[in-house]
């Protein structure tokens, strides 16, 4: 199989594989070499299941021959977070305490990529537990941007965009707390949705935030993350927050005819604090779609003071509880060192979580103690509320909102973890998105003069992704081609 292969989207090569023009352990033969050439530079899986891979392949293949496999990306090699569980393939949140854990089943989004006859490469690294914008506070190592590997990839699903970005893969699993899945889109030069909450199942989800936390696809194009959340999406009765919904066709919207749409974009997100490059590619983006057909102005949201101190006070206070049952007694790390039972708990604890796994457990049991509840927890939740209805006015006059994913481009690596706050005001653009449980997709935009991806975010109404997918998919047909951060194991000219 040729490298120039590795380039097309999924949709393209599974359109090759049902023609039998490519057989499905040709495309995984050639991802795994380009994962062979690109991991020493990128670092962007934890592990490879290369003989699980090929087997799968031979299997699939008969399946596309017999008819059991007839899904829109059978045979196509991907990438699941490492958050995701995986049976019998090692799941461990990139954290020390969970190293050695084997789930015993899949994720039901694992499931239903394997119903489909999507082929699983392996896992890919992310932030601790989640926590992080960068992918850096991993306990196993630093992801590196495939544009330019002395910048981060973002977070905290930077495994997988920079996967996908670096074509080691074709599609790709993320999951979305905060923005987790669109501001590494952003930072790679890849496209990225985060359903409405609820869409996709949690079962399997190793959690942080579990009013939060959401699993999307990553993908090439807009098309492929579509077809991906047409794939992922249904209620399953083993998550008591899935949702049942009349459709989960979200491709029926892909030919972008957006004229008549009402795009508003909020004045707050054009202040100080957004780089220049970033307003520029919005300004362009607006143009882009007025050209199109749509109208879009210029509106004040309000509530944007709010996001950052809710929803860090929210999601620390639900992960101190989530993380409360990692304490060496069942599976994962326990530390050899303690004399007592009290001891283990500490030690493991202590030796298992990374700095900044820590620091939001403590804030959270902080905002959750007696004395302290009222004051910032309620608080936060009532700010939550005020949220939801600054984006209930919004959609009452909008179709689609317009914003960046990110106030900047990738920074450096280190330049975050040296100053954590700096890092969680990254999250301004997206973490309302959660906390309103909406849904979201990150498109790539331009190219900054730096060489990194600048990426535009579209946000809808809860169950309206085929609008932002709509509108998603019209830009990108009047961008036009992206260009790639590597073309085979070569650098792309950009």
């Amino acid at each position: 199989m040729g490298e120039e292969y590795l380039t097309w989207t999924a949709g393209e090569l599974a359109g090759k594989i049902r023609k039998g023009e490519i057989r499905p352990s040709e495309a995984v033969e050639a991802s795994l070499l380009q994962i062979e050439r690109m991991e020493p530079q990128i670092g962007a899986f934890l592990q490879i299941d290369r003989e699980g891979a090929l087997a799968r392949a031979e299997e699939v293949e008969q399946g596309i021959r017999s008819g059991k496999y007839q899904g829109a990306f059978a045979g196509v090699p991907a990438a699941v977070k490492d958050n995701i569980c995986t049976k019998g393939m090692e799941t461990t949140c990139a954290s020390r305490i969970l190293s050695g854990f084997y789930p015993p089943y899949d994720a039901c989004a694992v499931e239903k990529l394997k119903e489909a006859g999507i082929i699983i490469l392996g896992k890919t690294n992310m932030d601790e537990f989640a926590m992080g914008s960068t992918t850096e506070t991993s306990a196993r190592k630093v992801t590196k941007n495939p544009w330019n590997t002395g910048h981060v990839p973002g977070g905290s699903s930077g495994g997988s965009c920079a996967a996908v970005a670096a074509d080691e893969c074709f599609i790709a699993l993320g999951s979305d707390t905060g923005g987790s899945i669109r501001q590494p889109s952003s930072f790679c030069g890849v496209t990225g949705i985060k359903p409405t909450y609820g869409t996709v199942s949690r079962y399997g989800l190793i959690a942080y935030a579990s009013s939060l936390d959401q699993i999307g696809p990553i993908g090439k194009d807009v098309a492929d993350c579509a077809r991906m959340l047409s794939l992922l999406a249904g209620q399953d009765r083993r998550d008591s927050t899935s949702l049942k919904r009349e459709t989960l066709d979200f491709e029926e919207d892909l030919a972008g005819d957006i004229r008549g749409m009402k795009v508003g974009i909020p004045k707050e997100y054009l202040d100080e604090g957004i780089d220049p490059e970033v307003r520029d590619a919005l300004k362009k983006t607006m143009e882009i779609l007025k050209e199109r057909g749509a109208s879009v102005e210029e509106f004040s949201l309000g509530m944007t003071e709010y996001v950052i101190p809710s929803y860090y006070i929210i999601a620390s206070a639900e992960a101190s509880s989530n993380l409360a049952r990692f304490d060496g007694v069942k599976y994962g790390y326990r530390s050899p060192h303690a004399d007592s039972l009290h001891e283990m708990y500490k030690m493991t604890r202590s030796e298992g979580f990374g700095t900044e796994v820590k620091r939001r457990i403590f804030l959270g049991s902080f905002v959750l103690s007696s004395g302290y509840y009222d004051a910032y927890y309620l608080k936060a939740l009532k700010a939550r509320a005020v949220i939801k209805e600054a984006f209930d006015r919004a959609f009452a006059a909008y179709d689609v909102l317009l914003g960046p994913a990110a106030p900047q481009t990738a920074p450096k690596i280190g330049e975050s973890l040296s100053d954590p706050l700096q890092m969680y005001l990254g999250d301004l653009y997206t973490a309302a998105v959660n906390l309103a449980g909406l849904p979201a997709i990150s498109v790539p935009c331009t190219v900054s003069k730096a060489g990194l991806p600048i990426g535009i975010q579209l946000i809808g109404d809860c169950l309206q992704e085929k609008k932002i997918i709509r509108a998603a998919a019209a830009f990108e047909k009047e961008r036009g081609i992206f260009p790639k951060a590597y073309s085979g194991t070569k650098r792309g000219k950009i």
